[in-house]
């Protein structure tokens, strides 16, 4: 499943991996999947400059989370505001993933979130 800003908003890209990780990995913890998604696509709207692209996918018995864009700057862990205007996004992404990495390109970087498929003792996605 690919989304991308060009066609969509972050609410498009909640309701698109939604669907998809219901059914594609019926046993992920499909909030957490989706709040991962929100707070990634998030962070590309409010950090980066241009254009973002979602990839969801299961490959190779992981559930991958791909966000693309233009800036090569890998996110930071922040203070949280505690006035809940930010600051806790990167943080929940850590938590919420089975795995994050952030991936260089000749334009700009992914941010990679997986979650491991297909294992009983998986959490998200058995």
């Amino acid at each position: 499943m690919i989304v991308t800003s060009a066609e969509a908003d972050i609410g498009d890209a909640r309701r698109a991996t939604s669907e998809y990780v219901g059914r594609a990995c019926p046993h992920a913890d499909v909030d957490d999947v989706v709040l991962v998604v929100s707070e990634l696509v998030t962070n590309a709207v409010k950090h980066t400059v241009g254009w973002w692209r979602l990839r969801v996918e299961v490959y190779r018995n992981r559930l991958v989370v791909d966000i693309d864009d233009a800036d090569w700057t890998a996110p930071v862990e922040r203070p949280a505001d505690f006035d809940a205007t930010g600051g806790r996004g990167w943080h929940i992404v850590q938590l919420l993933a089975g795995d994050v990495e952030v991936l260089e390109r000749s334009s700009g970087k992914t941010v990679r979130a997986s979650w491991s498929c297909g294992s009983a003792a998986a959490p998200h996605c058995a």
